[in-house]
């Protein structure tokens, strides 16, 4: 089975993480998604607890996803090269990235073996060059993939400022919000 792994902090998961999700699996052979919140943050960051973050991404419903705890269930670090190591043998898996991490990418422990032991797809995000490309690295493309500007700093940004959120993370995700009082220190 092809896996592709889309990590991150998720805080918050928003209906960007499901727009890309829906594309890889569409315009890619990818079977199945596994969204992958971290335990830990590579470099380290504020940010809502790991039991939020996780119970939110459960809360990101799509056929052929899943949401695994992988990071959080061995207390990784957020490197992704620690992750390999944990995922099973028996499937193929890829990583999933946007562009905006490209020009940092070069600073990711171990990059370079991570790319000889996975592809990675880059997702177009808005403002960002999808370069530099490496070795075993594609960008998305086709005439119906559609683009996405929601960013997690952005929701949280809106939550602070008291600002809506609906049309930007999937009701479930803002109720949770809502009901945990998540990012409103931020006013």
């Amino acid at each position: 089975m092809k896996i592709a792994l889309l990590g991150g902090a998720f805080n918050p998961p928003h209906l960007g993480h499901l727009m890309i999700a829906q594309q890889i699996l569409d315009f890619t052979d990818t079977e199945e998604i596994w969204f992958l919140p971290n335990y830990g943050q590579s470099p380290p960051k504020p940010v809502a607890s790991v039991d939020d973050r996780l119970a939110m991404t459960k809360l990101l419903v799509l056929p052929r996803t899943k949401v695994s705890t992988i990071e959080i269930d061995n207390k990784l670090d957020g490197e992704t090269r620690h992750l390999l190591p944990f995922l099973p043998k028996d499937r193929e898996f890829s990583f999933i990235i946007g562009s905006d991490q490209l020009p940092t990418f070069h600073l990711w422990l171990d990059w370079e073996k991570l790319l000889d032991q996975m592809p990675f797809y880059v997702f177009p995000r808005y403002g960002y060059p999808n370069e530099p490309l490496y070795k075993n690295m594609k960008v998305i493309s086709h005439e119906l993939l559609v683009g996405s500007n929601i960013s997690s700093s952005k929701v949280r940004e809106r939550v602070g400022k008291g600002l809506p959120i609906d049309q930007f993370v999937p009701p479930a995700v803002a109720s949770y919000i809502g009901s945990q009082k998540l990012y409103v220190e931020q006013k």
